[in-house]
């Protein structure tokens, strides 16, 4: 009997605790990143705006926002460059 091999594939990615950007996130903006990463979101940057940071999640075309509050909006209207 023969076995086949199968080619190894490392679907493994950078963790999002690893980002950069992980640690200027609240709370509420962690746990609501968590819940998008699962639909293949992935944190991009985190904007300040007067005074309040917006988590920026970027999945193929798609782009999502979390507030401080962790309130997402996933048809943000923000440009992204």
């Amino acid at each position: 009997m023969q076995t086949q091999k199968y080619p190894i594939v490392d679907r493994r990615q950078e963790p999002p605790e690893q980002s950069i950007w992980w640690s200027k996130l609240s709370l509420a903006q962690k746990f609501s990143a968590s819940s998008l990463g699962k639909f293949g979101y992935e944190l991009s940057f985190v904007r300040n705006e007067q005074g309040h940071s917006l988590a920026v999640l970027m999945c193929n075309s798609g782009v999502a926002v979390i507030t401080e509050d962790g309130d997402i909006n996933t048809s943000p209207d923000i440009k992204v460059r």
